[in-house]
Formats: C-alpha cells, structure tokens, sequence
C-alpha cells in the first residue's frame, strides 16, 4: 500500500519565506485553534486528572448523558420512546474515526466527495479499498452495486459549502436504496455565517437506519489538543465499531471524558466563539475581494475558499511574499487546482494583520 506524501510537507519553503516577513508570518493553512480552551473545561481536566484506573470504550454514563443531551439540544433529536434508536460514542477526536471507519466497516469502495479533506481517502487506502470521488448531488453518481461508505461533509472543508437539508435526504435515500453506510462529518456545523447547516440525523425523521454523524469539540470548543469526539447514529454500526475498539485499546481518556462532559453542557463559550469567528471573516473576506480574490462557497465553516482563476501555487508564493501562508486548493482535489483555502483560525491582531499586508499590496 503506498499512501500519498503527507500534504502540508509542501508547504515548508512557502512557511520558510513567509516566515522572513519583517512582521513576522501569519499562518492561515492548517487550520488549528489559537484561542482559549473554555475554562470550565480545564478545571473539569484537573479535577479528573487523578485516574488510576482504565477508562470504558463507551464512555462514563455522565459523557453519555451528555452526548445524548447535546443531541437532543443542539440538534432537536431525542430517542428517548425508543433507547434503540440511537446510539453514541465517544472517539479520540474526530480525524481517527475518519481514518479508521473504512477499515471498521471492510469498506471495498468508499464513496468521497471530489473537493474533500485528505483523510477520507487515505482512510479508505488504509483499507485497502477504492475511492470514489463523486460530486454532492447523488443523481451525477456511478450506479454502484458495492459500495460500502459514503462520507459527506457539511459544512465542507475546504469550500464552506452546506448541503441543503433536500440534498441530504436525497444521499440518504440514495445510500439505503443500495445497503450502503452514509457517514456525514459535521465538525463546523456551529460555523454556519450564510447558511444554517443541518445534521443528517435532523433531516432523517427519527430514523438512523445505516447513518453516522461524526461531531468534534476541536472547533467549537478550541479543544482540538483533547482530541474530544463522537460519532451518533445507527445502534448497529456503532455497536461494531465498539466492540472493535475495545479490542484495539481506543479508549478516550478517563480526564478528557469528564471535561468532555462538563463543555457539551455548555453553549455559552462556543456562542463567544462564533461572534470573534465572525468579526475575523469580515474582516479577511473584505481583504481578499480588495485584491482581486473571489470567494465561492464559503457560507459556513472556519475558512475562505478562494481564486483569482492562478494555479493556486502561484497565489501560495504571492501571499508568502506578504507573509501569509495559505492552503493550496490542490491538496483538496483536482478541482481545487486555482483555489486557495484561507483559515480564520487565528487572532484578532493576526487577521488584522494580514487584512493590512493584503490591502497595502495594491499600493506596490
């Protein structure tokens, strides 16, 4: 099996360069929290910090109330007339359940989207299956008789785009007409600027049947050091994936658990957060129309999907002159050859920052 070089490599002589700005580098490539982990959370970690024992694979019955209560508020979903329904369960942060999925299922051919992040595809090399990358509407899709998974995402990383709630029953329907798992990674569903995003599990009408939502506190939470997760959907496929976690040991830690808990409790701080995402968008998408840049998609999420019709290297090394480093849309797909993907996740004095380097460049 020969998986392809990690994608960010690439980026390090773009980093180098951009790093020798006189006011130092502003990095909006990966996409990783700059600001405060929630407090509530850090004091639940140290409170819990003295845990001898091994943790459960499924979870303290407190995380799983929790879970179930987040369900219920965040999404309108409650099983309660019928604990069957649903099931949950807790994963070390959300991109190991992508990169193991395919192999939990014996997935032979795993269906992706073609502008998608990375993962579901070296996921499903892992597996030694097939990718299929395919566009969002189903109607475009081969007629597959084996495929085994389906992932979705929206909002999508990189493009921002939603997928209405009449697009999503469609892949639904699509994927139960064919006996075919339907995973949705919904990891920015709290960043929704243009649009309001919708779980699959909102829109599936109190049956689960062969769905998994994959739902992460890395973004809302800027927890992603915790590696705080969970998948909830179909009791069948999540059984299996539990028992198979078992044996391999993937227990979320005992600590993290329990300020897992304490933050899926709270809709405070990622409210807070929304509002400082928000200000941050404003003010980088005013910049990039400023120089010329296009912005598609882009109605929910925690980036800015970008073009000026370059190759997107060429608009990697314009922006690393300036001291910006952002994401070529090629690591993302052939699709994604002319875009660059642009991060908010990164300070306010940083955004502003690079808003200023980007406007002043027209001067020069």
């Amino acid at each position: 099996m020969k998986l392809p070089d990690f994608p960010w490599d690439a980026l390090a002589p773009y980093k180098q360069r951009a790093s020798e700005h006189p006011e130092g580098i502003v990095d909006l490539s990966i996409g990783t929290p700059v600001d405060a982990t929630p407090e509530i959370m850090q004091d639940a970690l140290k409170a819990a910090s003295n845990t001898p024992g091994y943790p459960t694979t499924i979870g303290t019955s407190e995380l799983r109330d929790a879970m179930h209560g987040w369900l219920a508020k965040r999404l309108k979903i409650s099983d309660s007339t019928d604990q069957n329904r649903l099931d949950v369960l807790p994963t070390i942060g959300s991109k190991e359940l992508v990169g193991w999925l395919p192999t939990f299922l014996e997935a032979n051919r795993v269906i992706i989207p073609e502008v998608a992040y990375p993962t579901y595809a070296v996921g499903a090399l892992v597996a030694g299956a097939e990718v299929i990358p395919v566009p969002l509407d189903p109607d475009t899709w081969p007629e597959l008789n084996s495929a085994d998974l389906v992932w979705i995402n929206s909002p999508s990383n990189p493009t921002g785009q939603v997928s209405s709630p009449e697009l999503l029953r469609k892949i639904i329907s699509w994927s139960r007409a064919r006996g075919v798992t339907l995973a949705s990674d919904e990891c920015y569903l709290d960043f929704g600027w243009d649009a309001d995003p919708q779980s699959i599990l909102s829109v599936a009408d109190g049956d689960y049947t062969g769905l998994l939502s994959v739902q992460s506190l890395s973004k809302s939470s800027n927890a992603a050091g915790y590696r705080a997760a969970f998948i909830a959907g179909d009791p069948k496929i999540i059984g299996k994936i539990r028992e198979l976690r078992k044996h391999l040991g993937m227990m979320l830690p005992l600590p993290i658990q329990h300020a897992m808990t304490t933050v899926l409790n709270d809709r405070h701080h990622v409210v807070g957060q929304r509002d400082l995402y928000s200000a941050r968008r404003q003010m980088l998408k005013a910049a990039l129309l400023n120089v010329g840049f296009q912005v598609d998609h882009s109605e929910a999420g925690l980036y800015l999907w970008v073009t000026r019709g370059n190759d997107c290297w060429s608009d990697v090394a314009w922006m690393a002159e300036l001291g910006i480093l952002a994401t070529p849309g090629i690591f993302y797909g052939e699709l994604g050859a002319k875009h660059l993907r642009v991060a908010l996740t990164s300070t306010d004095a940083q955004i502003a920052s690079a808003a200023k380097r980007l406007i002043e460049s027209k001067a020069l």
